[in-house]
């Protein structure tokens, strides 16, 4: 037998469900086996497995023995030349395999592989490739030194940033979501290390691949989706003590002379990293809040400048009593009438925007009126504070649009792209108005690249227009059948869509999955 997948299962039924899919068009050309070992699962994972996936080997565990001894369940009993493992919120292309075969084939010292991953929004997960992560590595990652420098060869040794992306490479280092090695590997260095309950045991395993003499490699020339990847869970105040708590394990394992120093920096860095954490959801609340106080602050500066020239009177003096008090109220005014419009959405319209400036022109006005006459603007400078700041707000949503630091939309609907044939397009459009989802503009394409006369009335475009229409609609969502567009066309337009705000989602019979929704149909 030339492959055996392992697929340790928690509770992601539906995503099981879609990278089992994917791995059995994989397979169709090679003697493989697939084992799921499920951790005492509460969704019904393993009956689905059974119903749909009969030939699939089940290994139930009456209680959840993390991801390390699970795997090993399944290594012990796997007849593969080859094991692969790989998580269940994963899907592979059509050739993912042949490809991996064929290359370590040709590779006699190679000892593990890992390719090249993106996110369930296109975006390439720096995990893909790793170093090794030696005391001074780590330390670079922890304190933010290899965020600072992404390509530097001293600082950025963490993901290899320096490193090309789609170069093949010699690395440390293979991702636990799609590790594959040599069984004959595995059996002279053993399986994974049991005290690593999460995290940490994919970077054990890869260090001792190279210890005893094989090399791992990272091969970009095929690619696979990982909707749960560790850029979605850098957030988490649980994520971050459990992963530095594995490589403190990993430390003092396999660097002894410096795992107490190093050990003291972890858990400094743990408890930085959790308030970090804490702040950065803080600051990703109130950062656009922030952006407009500033400019709202700059216009007036700039305004209270042009005042002189202009001839109007009323000029911002910050050592009279409510100089001050001028200035916040102005910047309060219209953030109450943003936050009001919903101008601070996840996804900004320029609509609610102007909405909200309105409003906040009507705030001001009142507030202003509040003030003693001496200390109170005229209605010339309060005119020209409201056209100053209609102009910068929206100019700075604009601007932030373009280098992508925020998502515009550009019209009142979200909009989503819907991928398939007539009759499933139109299953999907129904299914919105059930749910009520009448805000949605829906995008028709075509499966396919073929056009005929009766395809004009009801199709946008197709298939290989995709990344295009993503940008000229401003697209948030694209829906695929994968039941006739294939697992390794749709992530290739995953990789070439450049926005990292549309959310790609596979539809597979009933079911709708995407990185962070599972919708039914």
């Amino acid at each position: 037998m030339k492959l055996s997948i392992i697929i340790v299962n928690y509770n992601v039924r539906f995503f099981l469900e879609q990278c089992l899919t994917s791995v059995f068009k994989a397979i169709e050309t090679i003697d493989a086996e697939i084992f799921v070992v499920d951790n005492n699962s509460s969704d019904n994972s393993m009956e689905m497995v059974k119903a749909k996936f009969p030939s699939v080997k089940c290994i139930l565990n009456k209680n959840n023995v993390g991801f390390s001894k699970a795997n090993n369940q399944a290594i012990s009993q796997a007849k593969g030349e080859y094991v692969l493992l790989l998580n269940p919120d994963t899907v592979v292309e059509e050739d993912t395999f042949q490809k991996c075969l064929a290359f370590s084939d040709a590779h006699p010292k190679l000892g593990g592989l890992g390719v090249k991953m993106v996110d369930g929004n296109g975006v390439f997960l720096p995990e893909s490739k790793r170093g090794l992560p030696t005391p001074s590595v780590s330390f670079y990652k922890i304190f933010g030194f290899s965020a600072l420098f992404p390509t530097s060869k001293r600082f950025s040794n963490y993901h290899l940033g320096y490193l090309n992306n789609n170069e093949i490479n010699e690395i440390d280092v293979l991702s636990g979501a799609f590790m594959w090695m040599r069984k004959s590997v595995l059996e002279k260095i053993g399986f994974l290390d049991e005290a690593f309950f999460m995290y940490g045991e994919d970077i054990d395993l890869s260090y001792r691949i190279q210890l005893a003499g094989y090399k791992n490699y990272y091969f970009p020339e095929t690619k696979i989706i990982h909707y749960k990847g560790e850029s979605t869970k850098k957030g988490s105040i649980n994520y971050v003590f459990v992963f530095y708590n594995a490589m403190i394990i990993f430390s003092k394992k396999h660097f002894a002379k410096n795992a107490n120093a190093f050990s003291f920096f972890i858990n400094i860095a743990i408890y930085l990293r959790a308030s970090l954490a804490i702040l950065m959801r803080f600051f990703n609340t109130i950062k656009l809040p922030l952006i407009d106080a500033l400019f709202i602050l700059v216009s007036l500066v700039i305004l209270n400048f042009l005042k002189p020239f202009l001839g109007f009177p009323n000029q911002i003096e910050f050592s009279v009593d409510y100089g001050v008090l001028n200035v916040l109220t102005v910047i309060f005014s219209f953030l109450l009438g943003l936050t009001f419009s919903g101008g601070y959405s996840k996804a900004v319209s320029i609509n609610r925007t102007l909405v909200g400036l309105t409003l906040g022109c009507v705030l001001f006005f009142g507030f202003n009126s509040l003030f003693p006459t001496s200390s109170s603007f005229s209605n010339k400078y309060i005119g020209s504070i409201m056209v100053g700041v209609l102009i910068f707000i929206p100019f700075s949503r604009i601007l932030l649009n373009y280098f992508n630091y925020l998502k515009l939309r550009k019209n009142k609907y979200n909009t989503t792209i819907i991928v398939g044939n007539n009759h499933f397009i139109e299953k999907i459009s129904n299914n919105f108005s059930k749910l009520k989802r009448n805000d949605c503009n829906i995008i028709a394409v075509k499966e396919n690249n073929v056009s005929t006369k009766e395809d004009e009335g009801f199709y946008t475009g197709k298939l290989y227009q995709l990344p295009d229409l993503v940008e000229i609609y401003n697209a948030n969502e694209v829906i695929y059948n994968t039941s006739t567009v294939s697992y390794k066309t749709i992530i290739e337009q995953m990789n070439l869509t450049k926005n990292s705000y549309v959310d790609f989602k596979l539809s597979l019979n009933d079911v709708i999955v995407g990185s962070q929704t599972i919708e039914k149909k």
